[in-house]
């Protein structure tokens, strides 16, 4: 599964110089570096986040020392870090925080705290701002790839806003270099669309593509029924408590809920981040049953499987995902038709996977064919694609609210966009399909800034 546990090394750098009083002063830079640090590890980590500091790695927990680097270094690669904050509490060094940057080849995230310390005889006591600029430079020249928090105080929105973009930034680097996925199945025979390139895709990001015949399927699937009948029974019991039956479903409850099983199985068993899954109508032949309800709850335990064998598809609801650092489910919803009155609105719908979590309170949940139905609930969204072309790979990415619009089956939403034209002229002309990825809030920041850490991956913002 993906792994949203987050570990930020803060760097707070100085000039190394002969001290001497105002911008140069050693024990006021070293103070409110210390400071700095010990207010950002109190008030931002939590269950997900937690910071690497230098204390009792090196003099005055500040780097600023070239004979530093590689005690900072080792303690970096044993404490595992994700990703490297440089705090500039003064005018900082350049050359060191640099040569840690391009050899750690992690996310960077640069910031200087607002100078606003001035005395009555002319003196201050730091130039944050102007060394963050110098920095900058060096990192550009070493071709190291940062990110950026406007000068601001460590209290200001500005700056959490800032630096909790720089978290999403970092889930989303960390779980796609290197990502496993293990495609079960083979793509339906129709379904074109979703073809991708598997060696360009290990060699451009290092990703491993898993594959799971469907013979392996039928037989994990077939033992599933015969030896976990206490754990079906009590799946069945959940889908008859959630949903308003048809007379097809309920004799095939335990055969649904045993996907549950068999998709966790195989995510423990190849130690996968994602699933790509054939559906139809390799399920319906081999087993008997399928698979869409069981998607729904996989997505609600943490688990993201994408539908008709969509690769692309589920490494972007992977990103979804990281981007929200796990705390709310991405979904599946498709272009599917336009809104028969309202040009900007369009229906995001597929034929029953999305997690029960994100059912209006208004709809009710039926299961029909083996099918959940269901209308998703208000708010705003972030929608997105990955997909290629030629060897070219994109990131499509944007957002939409949701919006009243025709009763209609499957899981739902109808979605209003600022330029549903612009969207549609994007899909039509290349190189994405219909298939999309959702989220509930705006992560299109994180995502744009995340595809700069990515040379091969390029953000294609359709409302910029």
């Amino acid at each position: 599964m993906l792994d949203y546990t987050i570990k930020i090394a803060l760097i707070p750098t100085r000039r190394d110089c002969t001290p001497r009083s105002g911008i140069f002063n050693w024990e006021y830079a070293e103070a409110r570096a210390r400071e700095l640090v010990a207010y950002i590890e109190t008030h931002f980590s939590d269950e997900n986040v937690s910071f690497i500091d230098l204390k009792g790695i090196v003099n005055e927990e500040v780097l600023y020392s070239e004979c530093d680097l590689e005690t900072v270094e080792a303690h970096l690669r044993r404490e595992k870090a994700d990703a490297i904050f440089v705090i500039n509490s003064n005018f900082g060094n350049e050359e060191v925080v640099t040569m840690l940057a391009k050899n750690m080849n992690l996310p960077v995230l640069l910031w200087a705290p607002l100078d606003d310390v001035f005395e009555p005889d002319g003196l201050r006591h730091t130039d944050s701002q102007c060394g963050v600029f110098a920095i900058g430079k060096q990192m550009l020249r070493y071709g190291v790839t940062f990110s950026y928090i406007n000068t601001c105080r460590v209290i200001e929105e500005e700056f959490a806003k800032g630096l909790r973009q720089f978290i999403s930034v970092t889930c989303m680097v960390k779980n796609f270099r290197g990502i496993r996925i293990a495609q079960v199945g083979m793509r339906p025979k129709p379904f074109c669309s979703v073809i991708f390139n598997e060696g360009e895709l290990m060699q451009r990001f290092g990703m491993h593509i898993i594959p799971v015949n469907m013979a392996v399927v039928i037989d994990k699937y077939n033992r599933i029924l015969r030896e976990k009948d206490d754990a079906l029974e009590a799946g069945a019991k959940l889908l008859f408590a959630r949903y308003r039956m048809d007379e097809l479903t309920p004799p095939l409850a335990k055969k649904i809920y045993a996907f549950v099983l068999l998709y966790q199985e195989i995510f423990e068993e190849y130690n996968v981040a994602v699933i790509s899954s054939e559906c139809w109508t390799s399920m319906q032949l081999g087993v008997g049953a399928m698979p869409c309800t069981a998607y729904s709850i996989l997505a609600d335990m943490g688990y993201i499987v994408s539908c008709e064998s969509d690769l692309h598809g589920a490494i972007t609801m992977g990103l979804l995902s990281c981007a929200a650092l796990g705390k709310k489910p991405a979904f599946f919803g498709e272009f599917t038709v336009r809104h028969p009155e309202d040009p900007n609105v369009e229906l995001l719908w597929h034929c029953g996977p999305f997690a029960y979590s994100l059912k209006h309170p208004d709809s009710e949940a039926r299961e029909e064919n083996q099918r959940q139905w269901f209308r998703v609930k208000d708010g705003k969204f972030t929608i997105a694609r990955l997909d290629q072309d030629n060897g070219k790979y994109s990131l499509l990415n944007g957002t939409f609210e949701s919006a009243e619009g025709p009763y209609t089956f499957g899981t739902y939403l109808w979605a209003r966009f600022k330029n549903f034209h612009a969207w549609e002229r994007r899909v039509a002309l290349g190189p994405y399909i219909h298939h999309m990825a959702e989220i509930e809030g705006d992560y299109v920041a994180s995502l744009r800034e995340f595809c700069r850490y990515i040379p091969a991956l390029e953000s294609d913002a359709v409302d910029e």
